[in-house]
């Protein structure tokens, strides 16, 4: 919601979203001859366009249950629920401490609520509401969750993903439920927050993969697998999608995935509740998402920082045989890699040629088809050569597939004019992602303070290897053979070694 607060004081408010009426400025001597008494303030009319812009969201959504996070107050929720009637049972939860807190809207009756506490030592915790529907005679819970921000470290959500892994122990086996809300957590956040001394005080423990078990042996648990764990495991709903549409949240630009669906194996067993495969979406029209840009609440107008998420559940018996798994690879190219989270049996790759190689790694190519890096592995392959292998295992590196483990080589051709798989940096759109893993020839242009400045008003990082010097501010330099790469859903080059680039004379 982007803090939906009421205009009632306090004391808990967010600075932004104390009231600022006249009517309580009078009743409350806080606000008295205070800046905050300005058409800037949180006030009726502000109030008004944001519950207005809410609702008509909510209503394009037109779910039969929705969860909100950020919203301050019973009171509030109900000046909410005046423009959803078709809404006829709701339920509010909040520490008395914080400022804001969680609610459940739903068409279905809601039959039993219950707060889980989080820490009773911190005050400012904000407990999980738990609410059970009842649904065509079946049971259903939702959890919704608001963990803490990243202004504190891993330590402090870990907390939340303990207090909810206690509570789902002690529920019967085969109970359907669904974990969601803003987890301020990625859904492969032990990669993502790996090397962030800020965040990681945790030894690389996370509270949503390690703790709710969305990982096992550092591969993400896959709805195609998840029956065969004995363990309690959950599946991401993230992973239905491809990964450059895995955003909910932008940071500075970056993709990012606060906003979380977990489901358990009883949502797959065909039993009572079952999710419909493949159902899971981001709702981004474009007065939501437009221009790469989330339009938030800002300056008394816009929405929210988040784009909402949604999915669809039945308690119809469902046809497996029509819920394949989507982007399963089905051909030995390399393009299948992108489609995939792991490799759960080793996939046999033909007719790769080795377009660029630098110690023990390298970028393989097919012929009118993707590359790929090939991180370590490498030492046996020879540049300018043909050959079919095995990948036996494939790493997202901050968004960087790469190729960790190959076997079984075999050596076919030579293929001596393999730069002519290169990419012409000046005939394609080098910020595109279908060209990541790609070689880049014939860029030029202005180097400053680690970009490279092209022609077209655009620029692109430059990424050096360790022990590599870099050029001098302002020079001009031509890429020979630059490593299209992405780094947290940013495009960079690569610069692995000397000859990638030469310094133009002036």
């Amino acid at each position: 919601m982007e803090n939906l607060f009421d205009l009632k004081y306090d004391g808990t408010e967010y600075k932004e979203y104390k009231p600022c009426s006249e009517a309580w400025s009078l009743r409350n001597p806080y606000l008295q001859n205070s800046h905050l008494q300005n058409s800037k303030c949180w006030n009726k009319k502000t109030l008004t366009t944001k519950i207005q812009n809410i609702s008509n969201t909510i209503k394009d959504l037109n779910a039969d249950i929705i969860a909100l996070q950020e919203i301050e107050s019973k009171e509030v929720l109900a000046l909410l629920s005046e423009k959803l009637p078709f809404y006829k049972y709701r339920f509010f939860l909040k520490n008395h401490d914080s400022s804001v807190g969680v609610a459940v809207l739903s068409k279905y009756q809601i039959i039993k609520t219950k707060a889980i506490p989080i820490d009773k030592f911190d005050k400012y915790a904000r407990p999980i509401l738990s609410v059970t529907v009842k649904i065509d005679n079946e049971n259903f819970i939702i959890y919704n969750n608001h963990w803490r921000s990243k202004n504190a470290a891993e330590n402090t959500r870990a907390r939340y993903a303990v207090a909810l892994k206690n509570q789902l122990i002690n529920q019967e086996s085969g109970t359907d439920y669904v974990l969601l809300g803003d987890f301020n957590s990625n859904y492969n956040e032990w990669q993502t927050f790996k090397y962030d001394k800020k965040l990681n005080n945790t030894y690389g423990i996370t509270g949503i993969n390690h703790i709710l078990n969305t990982i096992m042996d550092d591969n993400l648990i896959l709805s195609s697998d998840i029956m065969n764990y004995d363990k309690q495991v959950h599946y991401n709903l993230w992973l239905e999608l491809r990964k450059q549409n895995r955003f909910s949240y932008k940071f500075r630009g970056e993709n990012n995935t606060p906003d979380n669906m977990l489901l358990p194996k009883a949502l797959f067993d065909n039993n009572n509740i079952s999710y419909i495969l493949n159902s899971f979406k981001v709702f981004k029209p474009n007065y939501l998402y437009k221009n790469k840009k989330i339009n938030r609440w800002h300056k008394n107008k816009g929405y929210s920082d988040h784009l909402p998420i949604i999915s669809s559940f039945t308690t119809d018996k469902i046809n497996t045989t029509k819920h394949k798994i989507k982007y399963k690879p089905q051909s030995s190219q390399i393009k299948q890699l992108y489609n995939i989270e792991h490799i759960t049996q080793p996939i046999d790759i033909k007719d790769i040629v080795v377009i660029y190689k630098f110690k023990k790694h390298a970028v393989i190519k097919q012929l009118n088809e993707r590359a790929i890096y090939l991180y370590n592995c490498a030492e046996d392959l020879e540049i300018g050569k043909k050959y079919d292998l095995t990948v036996n295992t494939i790493v997202n590196h901050f968004g960087l597939l790469e190729v960790k483990e190959i076997s079984k080589i075999r050596q076919k051709s030579e293929f001596s004019n393999y730069k002519s798989l290169y990419q012409d940096g000046t005939q394609i759109d080098i910020f595109d992602i279908k060209y990541t893993n790609d070689i880049v020839t014939n860029l030029i242009g202005n180097y400053k303070k680690g970009y490279l400045y092209l022609d077209n008003n655009k620029r692109i990082k430059l990424y050096f290897s360790k022990r590599f010097k870099k050029p001098r501010n302002n020079v001009k330099i031509k890429i020979n053979s630059g490593h299209l790469g992405i780094y947290k859903s940013k495009v960079q080059i690569l610069i692995h070694k000397k000859s990638d680039i030469k310094i133009q004379n002036d």
